[in-house]
């Protein structure tokens, strides 16, 4: 008798547990979700950031490229960068658009679309996502100390920083045998099938957030010159400027390319990534004035 007293006991304070702890993540867990596998935790801390704060005035979705665009590079206080390192401008654009509410400003990166939806990513940090009553409170608990852990730095503790690297002169660090591994590849594949669905697709949550209210505009990275000769570039374009020809759908980002440098021959080093935001964020003050 003892020992069925002792198991009523085990099982009533499980249960008590399980409920105090559902009644917690109900109250301080919403909006926190833990990285899920496919794609950089960096990334993913700040899409789960992205649900748990109010919605930013403005969001950049893209691939690598964007992801070298920190955010305390830019001035913008309410701007979050939710491109995903080795991923595809269409899995952050899905997440956005299945939100209840929606930026006034969307910036899409239309260097790299050929690179499929992460569909998990979407799932996770979309609108309605449900997991196991039993989890929410640990993932709750590890995802909030994750954000803790990576507060993101603000612009104004950078700034100093910024101007110190801008004010220096581009990088002499020789990447020709980067950008010639880079241009192999780029020349080997055909990104047009994959483009032209991801592209489709982009085309029907554009129209979807531009009728709920959301202005979206398209943005293109500077490549090194070798690469932007590539065949891929130029697949790329061409497929991605016949879906979107009007002019006024493109933010010109106009900066000097002989003051940039990249590393690879793909991605922009550090100071080529500062003045490149800087120029982005020129645009903006252009597009805000004239609306």
């Amino acid at each position: 008798m003892s020992a069925v007293r002792w198991l009523v006991k085990c099982g009533a304070g499980a249960v008590i547990l399980l409920i105090a702890c559902g009644l917690a993540t109900a109250r301080f867990g919403s909006g926190l979700q833990m990285p899920a596998t496919t794609t950089r935790d960096g990334t993913l801390i700040t899409l789960s950031r992205y649900l748990r704060e109010p919605v930013p005035d403005t969001v950049l979705v893209g691939s690598s490229l964007t992801f070298r665009l920190k955010e305390e590079y830019f001035a913008a206080p309410r701007l979050r960068n939710l491109a995903l390192a080795g991923g595809s401008p269409v899995t952050g654009l899905e997440i956005v658009a299945n939100q209840p509410k929606l930026p006034r400003l969307i910036l899409i990166e239309a260097n790299v679309m050929n690179r499929p939806t992460d569909t998990l990513v979407v799932e996770r940090f979309s609108r309605g996502a449900s997991e196991p009553l039993f989890f929410r409170p640990v993932r709750a608990a590890v995802a909030a100390y994750e954000q803790r852990l990576h507060t993101p730095l603000a612009h104004e503790q950078v700034a100093l920083n910024l101007r110190r690297l801008v004010g220096q002169p581009p990088s002499d660090f020789d990447s020709r045998s980067y950008t010639e591994r880079a241009l192999q590849q780029f020349n080997a594949e055909d990104p047009a099938d994959a483009t032209l669905g991801n592209v489709k697709r982009m085309e029907q949550l554009i129209q979807e957030m531009e009728q709920r209210g959301a202005r979206v505009l398209l943005f293109e990275l500077p490549y090194s010159e070798p690469i932007e000769g590539s065949q891929f570039t130029k697949t790329t374009r061409e497929i991605v400027h016949s879906a979107f020809p009007d002019p006024r759908r493109w933010l010109n980002i106009d900066v000097n390319r002989n003051e940039l440098r990249w590393a690879d021959g793909v991605h922009l080093d550090e100071r080529s990534a500062i003045l490149v935001t800087q120029a982005i964020e020129r645009a903006l003050t252009s597009v805000r004035a004239v609306n």
